[in-house]
């Protein structure tokens, strides 16, 4: 089996491919099927990253979180540590660039929201299973935050971002659904 730097690599290109109007198309269904989504609509605290490049936009779901009164957190990463915290985010103000070039909470304009306050977690990858499983982009952050946490967590991806097959490792963590531009596909383990 292709090992995991090599899919990332592999689709990571694929995603630079995709045309514009069809990225905003594509963006604009998969926002639709999560606004329709049932543990959306439960959710009163969301943590979700803010999406750069090839990634499905997330800057209009956070916007569309505060406008629904939900509590939106942004996760701080510690590249010492390789662990991450999720900070409450109430304007994209309070943002900085930081790890990797993420945007992340300024922490002293930013407050700290544990994760047994989280109802739904929206987890970035690059590739997934129909059960998942994902790459992420390399980190292990999310593998090492996820294990105990009791949010439904979901992921945002294009269509042509689920395959077969990919390596799994005994730390990986699965989301529990994936909502692309087709619909939201529930993920059996």
């Amino acid at each position: 089996m292709i090992d995991k730097q090599h899919l990332r690599r592999l689709m990571l290109g694929r995603l630079r491919q995709l045309p514009l109007e069809e990225k905003r198309a594509y963006d604009r269904r998969i926002a639709a099927y999560l606004y329709e989504w049932p543990p959306w609509q439960r959710a009163r605290t969301l943590a979700l990253t803010v999406a750069r490049g090839t990634e499905v936009a997330t800057a209009p779901i956070i916007e569309r979180a505060w406008q629904e009164g939900k509590t939106v957190a942004v996760p701080k990463c510690d590249p010492l540590t390789k662990t991450m915290t999720f900070r409450r985010l109430a304007s994209f103000a309070q943002l900085e660039k930081a790890y990797a070039g993420l945007l992340e909470p300024i922490e002293e304009q930013t407050t700290a929201i544990d994760r047994d306050e989280l109802d739904l977690i929206l987890v970035p990858g690059v590739c997934f299973t129909k059960t998942g499983y994902r790459i992420g982009y390399g980190g292990g952050y999310y593998d090492r935050y996820l294990p105990g946490v009791a949010a439904v967590t979901a992921a945002l991806a294009y269509s042509f971002q689920i395959l077969d097959r990919i390596p799994v490792e005994a730390h990986d963590v699965p989301v529990t659904a994936i909502i692309t531009e087709q619909g939201v596909m529930s993920c059996e383990q």
